[in-house]
């Protein structure tokens, strides 16, 4: 199967505070995936950095779907 999505060393900060620290994430055609964790692990922070709404200070990352989520 083909990756939809592959994310890569994905560091997110607000300010000095270092949210997201080398994050890897890479979802399959077909599977069904979901974030789990206590308050403050950056399950928010990873959707808003996968959605744009922030951005990553150093990162690979790719949507590899045929259609377009904006």
């Amino acid at each position: 199967m083909a990756a939809l999505l592959e994310l890569e060393n994905i560091n997110t900060y607000y300010g000095h505070i270092h949210a997201l620290k080398s994050v890897n994430l890479t979802v399959e055609q077909g599977e069904i995936v979901t974030l789990v964790g206590s308050n403050g692990a950056g399950k928010s922070t990873s959707l808003r950095t996968i959605s744009g709404l922030r951005v990553p200070s150093k990162a690979l990352s790719g949507w590899k779907a045929k259609t377009s989520l904006r």
